[in-house]
Formats: structure tokens, sequence, C-alpha cells
């Protein structure tokens, strides 16, 4: 049995057998760099088919960053640096252009970014170019991005001391990218196999939140959007960082498909695990430790979590994981290391 990568890709979804474990690749700019200089070529698909990754992630064109002296802005009013690494600037957020916000009349008041303002024209060749991969598209957000708008403290008391607003920001965000993904769909005329929905829940240690504030302020957007993208036709990944065991179980009645990045943290989190409460209900994407393994490890250590991943979570071929790192790749992380990462469900 012989699969293309978007058979590989969509059977590993559906839990059904696969030839082997799909890969999916995604990095920070500035560990691009670290690659590029040692494969000594800036040919990104290339790099992608030489590491024989089944996925394509894909985007429309969005309105460009402003430069506010400072700080640099985006559309939708986050604020960030960026830290020099030997390889390239790494992004550091700052609160964000509601941190100092008095009323909700600030909030409702912005200058909201509308989809018109993205340009779609260039998803359809995108997707016959990779017409054999599986195809990603977007970045929603659901209470991540309107938290780094206020600043992770504020949104934090917004639960208690604001609650409209926190449904104000959530409303927003999930009619937004209702649309946004409504208009991707139909420009890629229905190629699009997956939508990706990011909203931290988790930190080192335990979660963010409360389960009861998860289902009271952000569970019922969630549920909307994935509900939209089966509408669709396409698959729902959710990405959320840190621990977040607590969440799964509610993650799956909302109707996630994939998982991402289920950052091994604790026991709870742990490939054997994961896979004894939740084995079949949910495919798994990422894994792999990026805070140790991958930038400290041995490339024969990388190797041997891959295996260990896929082995469990992929239950021996039928399906349920797609593997990748526990987050981007780091410009931390040596390049040998990603080279044997992606060298071992092959060997």
């Amino acid at each position: 049995m012989i699969m293309n990568s978007r058979e590989r890709v969509l059977a590993a979804i559906r839990h059904q057998a696969v030839d082997r474990v799909p890969y999916d690749f995604w990095a920070e700019d500035a560990a691009m760099e670290r690659i590029y200089k040692t494969i000594e070529h800036r040919d990104f698909e290339k790099l992608l088919k030489d590491l024989n990754v089944d996925i394509r992630h894909i985007e429309a064109v969005m309105p460009e960053e402003k430069n506010c002296g400072a700080y640099y802005q985006n559309y939708w009013g986050e604020r960030y640096i960026y830290n020099q690494t030997p390889w390239g600037p790494v992004r550091e957020d700052i609160p964000g252009v509601f941190s100092n916000a008095e009323t909700l009349e600030d909030l409702e008041n912005f200058d909201w970014p509308l989809p018109d303002s993205f340009d779609y024209s260039n998803i359809k060749e995108m997707c016959e170019t990779h017409n054999n991969y599986a195809i990603v598209y977007g970045f929603a957000d659901i209470w991540q991005r309107p938290a780094l708008l206020r600043g992770l403290e504020n949104a934090l008391m917004d639960f208690i001391l604001n609650p409209d607003w926190v449904h104000f920001l959530s409303r927003k965000f999930t009619d937004f990218y209702k649309e946004d993904y409504t208009r991707a769909f139909n420009a890629s005329e229905g190629r699009i196999d997956v939508f990706l929905i990011i909203s931290d829940l988790g930190g080192q240690n335990g979660p963010l939140i409360s389960l009861n504030m998860f289902n009271e302020f952000i569970a019922p957007y969630l549920k909307e959007l994935s509900d939209h993208i089966h509408n669709l036709g396409a698959y729902v990944m959710f990405h959320s960082c840190g621990m977040i065991f607590p969440f799964i179980e509610r993650l799956i009645e909302i109707g996630i498909d994939i998982l991402d990045p289920i950052q091994p943290v604790s026991s709870q989190m742990m490939p054997e695990n994961l896979s004894k409460f939740f084995k079949g209900r949910i495919c798994f994407h990422g894994g792999i430790d990026i805070q140790n393994v991958l930038p400290y490890g041995t490339p024969e250590e990388v190797k041997q979590e891959v295996k260990l991943y896929s082995k469990i979570l992929g239950e021996s071929g039928n399906g349920g994981y797609i593997c990748c790192p526990a987050h981007l790749f780091q410009p931390d992380i040596p390049p040998e290391n990603i080279f044997a990462f992606y060298s071992a469900l092959l060997e």
C-alpha cells in the first residue's frame, strides 16, 4: 500500500490504516535561516520534499505590519518587538492596542479589520501547485489573540470584571474567521483539507483558565467556528500549548478533529496517557519535545522519540497521529536534529 501525501494525512485524521505516519513541518523564521545556512540553498519547497513532509500550509496575503518606532503593530492591534538571535529576529509580544482600555466603547470604536483586507487571489494556484499534499489554511483565534490585544493579565481579569468585553472580542474574531475561511475555501474550489484554530489554554504547570470559564467564554465560539468549518467540508485542527489534559474531552465534544501540539509538560500529556484516554477519538499532531530532546538531544535520541510517538499514537500504522514538533522549530535546535527527525520514519 503506497499512498501519496494527501491520502496519508486524510487517512491518519480518519483513523484509517496508513503506509507510514505522516509528517508536518513548521519553523520560526530564525530557525529557517539556520537551516538554510546548513543546506546552502533557500528553496523551501525543495526542503519540504527532501524531508518527505506531507502537509503544505497556505495563507492569503495579509496587510503588512506597521513600524511604530518602539514596537510593531499588525492589523489586529497586536504589538510586539523583535529580539535578535544569531540567526535573525524572533518576535516577542507586548500588551496590545486595548491594554489601557477603560470602557467597552474603547473596543467598539477600534478600526476593526475586515476580510476585504485579505487577498485570496493566490489560493487556487497554491492548491494546484501542491495537488498531492494535504492543505492546511489559516490562523484563526478565539481567545489568545484577543488576550494579546488586552495583555494577558488584563484578559484573565476580564473573565471576572468585564465579561461583556470577553464576549465582544470572541464574537468579533469568530465572525471574522468564519468569513475568512469561507472565502479561502471558495477560492480554493474546495481543495483546503484542514483549517487551523489557535487559542492557548495551558501553561507549563497547568491550565491558564478553569474549565468552567472555557465553557462560558470560549467553547461556544469555538464550536460555532468548528461547525462552520465542517459545513464547508474540511477538518478542524485546534492548537493549544501547555498542560491542557482537562480540556481534551470537551474539545472532542466540540468537534475538534486534530489536536496540536500535545506539549509533553506533564505525565498526563505523555503519549501513553493520551492514547489510553483518547485513542481513536481525536487525531494527535505534534508531541516531539522542543524544550529538551530537540535542542539538546543527539540525532539518535531524536529518532527514538519520533519512533516512540509514532508507535504509540499512530497505533502501529492505524492512523490517528501526524508527526510534528511540539511547537514550531526554534533557532536553538541544531539542523542535524531536524534532519534526523524526518529520517526516523523512513529508515
